[in-house]
């Protein structure tokens, strides 16, 4: 569990650099100045949450139950979260808006809230 959580850790930190890029220098032309600053959010978040999946991939055995659901919680969520901005983003920038994104994206910023609060607690049971 500890190098799954590693390796998806750095998956997400390296496309989050990858996506970064893209926007600031590929996206610029194609989308408004809030769109660019939707697509930064998610880049951002998925930053901060791969750095976060680091932390605990370093700290923690990975070997509870909720420390599984912690790591879950933030994987899904990034995804949920990040990847939803992302496709709506581009796809309204394309006139094709992907409308049956848009409720996923607060799923995802949920999944991020629990992973915080499983962290907490999981912090809580450290000796």
């Amino acid at each position: 569990m500890i190098q799954f959580t590693l390796l998806t850790a750095t998956l997400f930190g390296g496309l989050a650099v990858a996506f970064g890029a893209f926007g600031a220098h590929a996206l610029t032309k194609i989308l408004t100045k809030d769109q660019l600053k939707s697509f930064e959010t998610g880049v951002k978040y998925q930053m901060y949450h791969a750095i976060v999946l680091l932390s605990i991939g370093f700290n923690f055995n990975l070997d509870t139950t909720s420390e599984k659901y912690m790591v879950y919680c933030f994987i899904v969520g990034i995804i949920l979260f990040s990847f939803s901005i992302y496709g709506l983003v581009v796809s309204t920038a394309k006139n094709h808006k992907l409308r049956f994104l848009g409720p996923i994206t607060p799923i995802g910023g949920l999944l991020l809230i629990s992973g915080w609060v499983l962290l907490f607690l999981n912090i809580l049971k450290l000796k």
